[in-house]
This record gives C-alpha cells, structure tokens and sequence, in this order.
C-alpha cells in the first residue's frame, strides 16, 4: 500500500493491464500469497525493472505483471493481490480468486511467511483445489531461524504433494532454487499432483454427484469437483463469474440444475444449510492446515514472539500509545526540516546556475526578450524553483517513511487509529490512506482502493486533503519559521519547528475526523465495517533499498508530477507578471479583486491570489506572494528568512495574517493532481467538486472566526 511509481502513475489509473502473453513462448506464472509475506519482494526479485503496473479490468485494485528470464524459459510474472482467503469477501479477494480460476495461469507459487505457516496453510490448500501446478515457496526463512522456528521442508512438501522451496526474498541469491524449481514443474520433469481435501461424507456425496453431471460439459481449464462445491455453496459472485468464463449458464442447464437441486436438498436434510455448508467447509481446510503442520514445524522457542508482543504493549497502549505516534511524526518532521535546509540551499544555486547559463545562449542568439522571459523566467525558473525546494524534504521525508512502513510500524499506527475512525462512521483502513497523503495526497487517494465499502471509500477520498502533502509543508515551515521560531539556526528553533509543524498536522487529523463525522451522518450516512489488519512482526529495515526505492521510485515521480504542473504555472505567472493593463500588470489588477474579500478572512488579495495560482503546485504560493510584493516581472528568491520576513511585515502581516495564511494552507481545494485523481476513482466530477468545496469552506470559515475572535479581544 505504499507511495509508488504504480500507486500515484498514470498507469495506476489504466484499466486493462497486459497480463497475457507477449510472446507466443512465454509462460504465465501467478504470484499468490497472503499480506506482509513477502511476496512483492519475491515479484520485485525475480523480474527486477521489467514491470508493468495497471488496474484489474472493471476494478480499481493495482495490478502488476513482470518479466523473469531464466536458462530455459521466459516467464510472465503477474503479482496477484495478497489474501488470506479465495472465499471472496472483499474486492482484492474477488479479484485474486478470479485470476487463478479463470485467468489460466500456466502455474501458481503461493508465497508463505516461514513465521506463521500454519495460517498460511489455508490459502495453499485452497489454491491446490483450483490449480494443479502448484509451487510453495516458503519466505523469510532467516525471521523463523531468528525465532528459533524449525521447518521440516521435505515433510511438508510430501505432505502437500506439491514442490516446497525456502527463500529469503531480499537476498536474490536464495531465488536461484526457485526458478529452478519452477523450470522443472514447467518442464515437467517433477510431476505435482496435490492432495485431494476430504470433506464430510455427506458433502463428498453431494460434490461427486454434481462432478459426475459436469463430466459432459467443457469446463475449460476448470476443476470439476472445486466446481462442484461451489455450485453447492452457492456463491453468487462466483457463479456469475463461471458463466462468464464459460460462455454460458451451468445452472440453466436442465440436468445440472436438477443435480445441484437434488444434492442441497440432501444437504438439508443432514441439517446442512448453505451457511453451515461453508462454515464446515472451512473447518475442514484450518483442520488440515493444523494436521500438515503437525511434524513439520518446530518451535524450539515457545515464546518466541515475546520480545513483539511486548513492543505491541507498549506501541497499541492506548495511554501511550498515542503520544508516542506523536512524538514519532514530530521527529520526522524535525529531521526532514534539518536535514533539508543545507541540501535544498545547494540545489537552488545550482539549478539558477544554470539559468545564468540559458540566459547567456538566448543572448547569444538574439532571442527576443518576450521569448527568454516566458521560458527561461517563467517555466525553468518556476521550475528551478519547485525542484529546489521539493526535492530535498522530499528525499529526506520519503525513505523515513518507508523505513517506517518496513519495520512494522505502520501498521501499529493503523490499529491505533482503528477506533477514532469507528466513532466516525468510517473504516479503520482510512488510516492508512490518510498516512499516505503526508507524502502525496493524490496517492493518498489512490491508497482508498483497500477500503471495500464504497461509502467508506469516499468519505476517506473526501477528507484525504486535510492532511498536508508534501507540496504544502515548504509553506507552512517557512511561515512558522519567520514568524513563530525566528531566523536563529540551531537544534532549538529546528525543535521548535518541528513541534509547531505537528501541531498544525493535528489540528489537520482532528479535522479529518469531524468532518468525516459529519459526512457519515449526512450525505454519506451508514455503519462503519469491519476489516482484518494483520500485525506483521517487527524487522530490521533494508536500509539500502529503502532509500534506492524511495528516491527513484517515490521521490522522483512525485517531484516529477509536481515540475510537469509547475512548467505551464510558470508561464501563467510570467505572463501575468508582466502584461500590463492601464498602470498595473494582470497580477496587481486580480490581487486587488481579491483583497477585499481577503481582508475578511484575515489575509490579503495576494496571498489568496498566491493560492489561486498555485492550484497546480501549493510549492510556488510563497514564490508568487514575494514576487508580487515587490513588484518583480518574475519569480525572486530570497535567501534570508529575515529578509522575507521583513517583505512580508512591509506588506501588512502580522501574526493573525500568519495563523490564517497556515489555516488555509492546511483547508483548501486540492492541487490539480490530486482532483483529476478524485474525478477518475470516483467516476465523475460530482466528487471531485465536494472534495474541492469541503475543505475550501472549512478553510475560509476558520479563518474568519479566527480573524473577528482576534479584532474583539485583541
């Protein structure tokens, strides 16, 4: 669920991925297993750079499908959705049960987590009843031997009748004997023929009778008996789905309906209903689990998992639980803003360096001013601009995250959060989706894909917003830092800062939960569901590939998005800059529209107009203000936050403006990226407006109240 390439791309909003063979030799192998096994690891291993990133067809759940090459073969990797269950519950469920049953994959290599094989089990058992070619690959084999968890590999491979291979997914090394074992099934050099799952008499009774009806039908690439049992539980979505496949209706088949009819009917009479029948079919499947694993695992250390039980006291606690997530985000923010000062103050001199440079080759060719003004002092130097200042919070920002995220401890802040959002109506997945949005909000809104309920999924759409992104921290900073911190450089002010900063993102998660209250009791009234949240065991962050995958795959894209938006703004702003209506340029004349309805909420017509223009990047707000301050045809950078300050105190602020400037910055219409996300996830503009309108009347009403509350005692 992380921030990446697939989940914030163009590509993360396609709808037909290419999961079919390319070639007319390739080999299509499904990637299953359940959530924080591994197994995008495994995919990401085996087929390195050579992936494809899309959506399902007719489903907003991402999708993603690689190249792996070995000696013998070229294969098709396709990385299903992690799921505990084929019994399809919610959306990524339907689609992984989907993909194996009619997606045809030429075999299957369910991933499972060394540490907790047992639960694992359920769904290799499960995928054994659909496909034949099956391969288990036993991940994160160096957690269980940390744990002192001892795994019996041939015996479970016997057990199963199917090739089990042990990996440590981030050591590629240890791969080598998976598509090595994946050559011999392919080849079938190894014959698989899986264990056949026995059910209650009664059942196997009805199952058998049905198979034999079906023996007289094309039943393509499908298992008679699974069939068989799924026509008896009578799973609608499922049904439907076969008939598709098929290319037409089993059930209005006379003799299968009588069959199938006659089979439920003695199901009933054994007191079997269609609830029960499932209930019992699950039964069966975690009992063979516990009996597979009886011999094969081995806990040398009966309490082995302890030590995280006892951070979990600590980290869920709901006394400390909180403050520590608090002081979690503040640190955070402290290193970002720390570390980001000296790196960005580089990168600024050096990318208006080379704007020296273009203006000395527009010179040279006698380019017309008007020309070297819109390209070089309006698109680069906004550009110059947005980089200097994104790229290296950003760079800093990300891989902390993700280190968070690696460790374990994301979800522990998910499970905390789980009760705020019950009390709102919502989904505890919203969470999650509202951590996102630190780092981008239109991922932050992609990331709303994991939440089944379509109700839920819009009020956490709706209220991604009110958390900052990326592209607003450089202006809420700026303006603590000049007016609440003050100039001074040292770990007390960048302390200071950072406390302030997290303040201000509380006081963004508080809205988050009041509004989505609201909407839950209004326009999106219901009851809130439940969801499963697995609290993966704590490990020992790869340090390395998290800063290599946050930095190319997060931090470059995202800034990337940002400069695609930022060059036309510039030339927007350069042009208004600098044509000239009457004795005042376009910017003056809009600005000074503005003011008086500025002045009420405690701001000015530039600022509000700074925000205007910035609707394709918040990053160039302050830029605009200082540009129109001092009455400059272009974007000016001022290197001293003394010096700003005293600009912005020239012009009129105080600190109300301050305060009302970061409300708004925290409550206003998202950035164009962001809604054009929303109008695609939603279907419509409809949503994409509220989401628009929400946040920017919030903003604007705080401000006021803020404004007429300090006139009266101030």
């Amino acid at each position: 669920m992380g921030l990446t390439n697939s989940s914030t791309g163009l590509k993360a909003l396609d709808s037909n991925p290419q999961t079919k063979r390319k070639n007319s030799d390739d080999i299509v192998i499904a990637l299953a297993g359940n959530p924080n096994v591994g197994k995008s690891t495994v995919f990401n291993g085996l087929t390195g750079m050579n992936q494809h990133t899309g959506n399902w067809p007719g489903k907003t759940v991402a999708s993603a499908d690689g190249i792996c090459v070995t000696e013998n073969n070229r294969y098709v990797l396709v990385d299903i959705p992690g799921t505990y269950s084929l019994m399809a519950h919610s959306v990524e469920e339907e689609v992984a049960r989907n993909y194996l049953c009619f997606g045809e994959p030429d075999a299957v290599i369910v991933v499972c987590d060394a540490t907790c094989l047992e639960r694992n089990l359920n769904l290799v058992l499960q995928t054994i009843e659909i496909s034949k070619n099956v391969i288990v690959c036993v991940n994160l084999m160096d957690e269980a031997k940390r744990k002192k968890i001892k795994i019996n590999l041939n015996l479970l491979s016997k057990k199963l009748s199917v090739p089990v291979i042990s990996t440590i997914a981030h050591k590629k090394s240890s791969l080598k004997n998976l598509t090595d074992m994946l050559d011999k099934v392919i080849s079938k050099e190894i014959s698989v023929n899986p264990l056949k799952i026995e059910y209650p008499e009664v059942i196997e009774s009805a199952i058998k009778n049905i198979q034999q009806c079906l023996m007289g039908y094309n039943l393509k690439n499908l298992d008679s008996r699974w069939l068989s049992l799924k026509l008896l539980d009578d799973d609608q979505s499922l049904i439907k789905e076969v008939h598709n496949y098929l290319g037409f209706d089993l059930l209005k088949k006379k003799d299968i309906k009588k069959v199938v009819n006659e089979s439920k009917e003695h199901l009933n009479k054994n007191n079997i209903d269609t609830d029960k029948l499932k209930d019992m079919v699950v039964s069966v499947i975690v009992k063979k689990s516990e009996n597979i694993c009886d011999g094969v695992i081995t806990y040398e250390k009966k309490n082995y998992s302890s030590v995280d039980r006892n951070f979990d006291k600590i980290l869920t606690s709901k006394y400390i639980g909180y403050p520590i997530m608090l002081l979690m985000l503040m640190v955070i923010f402290w290193l970002t803003i720390t570390g980001a000062n000296y790196p960005s103050a580089i990168l600024s001199d050096f990318l208006f360096w080379i704007q020296d440079r273009l203006t000395d080759i527009f010179i040279y060719f006698n380019a017309p001013d008007w020309l070297h003004g819109a390209l070089v002092l309006g698109v680069y130097r906004v550009l110059a601009w947005v980089v200097s200042v994104m790229l290296p919070p950003m760079a800093i920002f990300f891989p902390l995250f993700t280190l968070l995220e690696d460790s374990g401890y994301l979800p522990r802040v998910a499970y905390n959060l789980d009760k705020p959002f019950k009390c709102c109506s919502a989904c505890g997945k919203q969470s999650l989706t509202m951590c996102m949005g630190f780092g981008c909000n239109a991922a932050g809104v992609v990331g709303c894909r994991i939440i089944d309920s379509p109700r839920e999924r819009l009020l956490a759409i709706l209220t991604n917003n009110f958390v900052p992104c990326n592209g607003r921290f450089p202006t809420i900073i700026t303006i603590l830092t000049m007016f609440f911190v003050g100039s001074s450089v040292g770990i007390k002010s960048s302390l200071l800062s950072s406390i302030l900063l997290t303040l201000v993102i509380l006081l963004g998660i508080l809205t988050t939960f009041a509004v989505t209250k609201i909407l839950s009791r209004t326009i999106l009234k219901g009851v809130p569901s439940s969801y499963t949240l697995e609290l993966p065991p704590y490990r020992k962050p790869q340090v390395g590939k998290v800063i290599i995958r946050s930095i190319f795959d997060r931090t470059l894209f995202v800034l990337g998005r940002a400069a695609a938006v930022a060059a036309p703004a510039g030339l927007v702003i350069w042009l208004m800059a600098n044509i000239t209506v009457g004795e005042a340029n376009l910017l003056t004349h809009v600005s000074e529209f503005l003011d008086p309805f500025a002045k009420i909420m405690g701001l000015d017509g530039v600022i509000l107009m700074a925000f205007i223009l910035g609707f394709p990047a918040n990053e160039i707000v302050i830029p605009i203000i200082i540009m129109t301050y001092l009455a400059k045809g272009t974007i000016v950078g001022i290197e001293s936050v003394s010096e700003m300050k005293d600009v912005f105190l020239q012009n009129g602020w105080t600190w109300l403006t301050a305060v009302n400037t970061i409300i708004f910055s925290l409550m206003h219409w998202p950035c164009s990226t962001t809604l054009i996300t929303i109008k695609k996830e939603t279907g419509g503009f409809k949503w994409a407006a509220l989401s628009a309108v929400i946040p920017t009347v919030l903003g604007i009403t705080f401000c006021i109240i803020i404004t007429a509350i300090a006139k009266i005692f101030i």
